[in-house]
């Protein structure tokens, strides 16, 4: 091995593994720790793909999560990431028409005449 820091090959050891599997090791040279080989960490693209279409055709976060063994909180952040690159929604400079529904909506307060 060769210390990324001060370049030593002579006096390089061993001291345990990280999370992802990877071997750690510290120059007593230096005292510098570092890993050699670096494992990739995360979920393929593929699984972020699958992730936002899911929540596009309507799944909720937590089924997202269920189905594909991850953190709902995860998929959340998937989809805001991919929100933010979206370009923005066309908006016409000037309105001719506009058509209402059924849906009753108020301006205000709601007047309840409930009085206690």
């Amino acid at each position: 091995m060769k210390c990324p820091k001060c370049e030593s090959q002579t006096q390089q050891h061993k001291i345990g593994k990280t999370e992802a599997g990877s071997q750690r090791y510290r120059c007593y040279r230096c005292g510098a720790s570092y890993t050699p080989q670096k494992k990739t960490q995360g979920y393929s693209e593929t699984v972020r793909r699958k992730a936002n279409q899911l929540y596009v055709d309507g799944t909720n976060l937590r089924r997202i999560g269920r189905q594909l063994e991850i953190n709902p909180q995860t998929v959340a952040n998937w989809v805001k990431e991919y929100a933010e690159k979206l370009p923005a929604a066309p908006v016409p400079a000037q309105v001719h028409k506009a058509e209402m529904d059924e849906l009753f909506t108020f301006i205000g307060d709601k007047k309840t005449g409930f009085m206690s």
